[in-house]
């Protein structure tokens, strides 16, 4: 005969369904999160800015958007490889290409940087850094990984602890009627 110590009948935690409520996390990994968002954000507008107008890191001086230059076609014509890229060299000079991408750029970086429409700029922003991956397949130094999975992966997170209520206008914007009855928009 085998005994079984004696254990009490302790009560099973209840889970709820995560539904739209605010990750409960740390002030300080709250802090942390809002820097990894912020500069998430910042380096969209950056891209886009740069891409307006020519500053001289990745569009030269003088091919800026604004200068009659086309901030894709460069990317998309010469810096593709691998299976997609004649389906990207292909886009090259589509009407709707550089508007949409420069939209993108600008809208994601407002929205991270400021902390609002974190589902839209997480799911937008994942989509653009999985277009871009595959635009240059296989990468360079891993078979599978690179900063584009690793960045979308990032925004998605941020999207699901509402790093935007930290340092950012996310409580705010989830406080407006039209955000309470769609909650993608938050």
């Amino acid at each position: 005969m085998t005994t079984t110590p004696h254990r009490q009948n302790l009560a099973t935690p209840v889970t709820e369904p995560d539904g739209d409520r605010r990750p409960v996390i740390t002030v300080a990994a709250g802090r942390a999160l809002a820097v990894l968002r912020i500069a998430f954000g910042l380096s969209f507008l950056w891209a886009f800015i740069d891409k307006v107008f020519g500053l001289g890191y990745a569009t030269p001086a003088g091919k800026g958007w604004i200068d009659g230059g086309d901030p894709t076609a460069g990317f998309l014509g010469k810096g593709t490889s691998g299976p997609f890229a004649d389906f990207y060299q292909g886009l090259v000079g589509d009407w709707w290409v550089t508007p949409l991408f420069m939209v993108g750029l600008a809208g994601i970086g407002l929205a991270l940087t400021l902390g609002i429409g974190m589902r839209i700029a997480a799911v937008s922003g994942s989509l653009l850094y999985l277009l871009m991956w595959s635009a240059v397949l296989p990468p360079e130094n891993n078979p599978v990984l690179d900063d584009h999975i690793l960045g979308a992966i990032t925004l998605v997170v941020l999207a699901l602890v509402a790093a935007g209520n930290f340092w950012g206008l996310g409580r705010w914007w989830g406080k407006f009627d039209l955000v309470q009855r769609y909650p993608w928009l938050r």
